[in-house]
């Protein structure tokens, strides 16, 4: 991650210009809210559809800003849904507004947590309750490979920001051996963390 992508993430500078209308705020929480309640693996397992929206489609964000979102919201300590307040805002930010960038914030944290937490409070009492039955024994073992599946694309979104070039092959190389490390060791994920955030600063991937 570049020092400039850093220091507009933390101190404002926006990498687009867009105009929000009310309407437009709407829209962003109703697509969180529908995404908060297909966020079966967790909400990093919608990031494909939040990258269709938020950057192809109504160009909110560039593919930078989508990215370092992620990336510092898993760098920081406290919950990764942390991530999704830097996309709002960042999509505030963008409006070059400091009040937007509150506003987009609480619109999307609000929309991807309000109706997976009640829907995960209702079920989780019903099927506590009903945990034997044939249909929710089922449920459960249908819902695995569908989550596996999302987040195989959230990895293939994030990569594919990169383009594969001879000029890459550090950052391929650094991948590939971070997920060896995490495959083949105990080794705690926010020590290669810092060693990506440390190879980056000095340019070298």
């Amino acid at each position: 991650m570049s020092n400039t992508l850093i220091s507009e993430l933390l101190h404002g500078t926006p990498a687009l210009h867009v105009s929000m209308q009310a309407s437009d705020w709407l829209n962003l929480l109703l697509h969180y809210m529908m995404l908060s309640l297909l966020s079966v693996g967790g909400a990093i397992s919608t990031l494909p559809d939040m990258h269709r929206y938020l950057v192809t489609r109504q160009h909110w964000l560039s593919d930078a800003q989508f990215n370092a979102s992620i990336a510092l919201a898993q760098a920081a300590p406290g919950p990764n849904i942390l991530f999704v307040a830097l996309m709002g805002w960042n999509i505030g930010m963008n409006t070059g507004s400091s009040w937007n960038a509150l506003l987009g914030m609480s619109v999307a944290m609000c929309g991807i947590l309000i109706p997976s937490t009640t829907l995960t409070y209702v079920a989780a009492n019903w099927g506590h309750r009903n945990r034997e039955l044939r249909s929710v024994r089922a449920f459960k073992l249908g819902m695995a490979p569908i989550v596996v599946g999302l987040l195989l694309a959230t990895g293939w979104i994030m990569a594919a920001a990169h383009h594969v070039a001879s000029k890459d092959w550090p950052l391929w190389l650094l991948t590939a051996v971070c997920g060896l490390l995490v495959w083949r060791t105990r080794l705690h994920l926010l020590w290669l963390l810092a060693l990506g955030a440390i190879l980056g600063w000095f340019g070298l991937v």
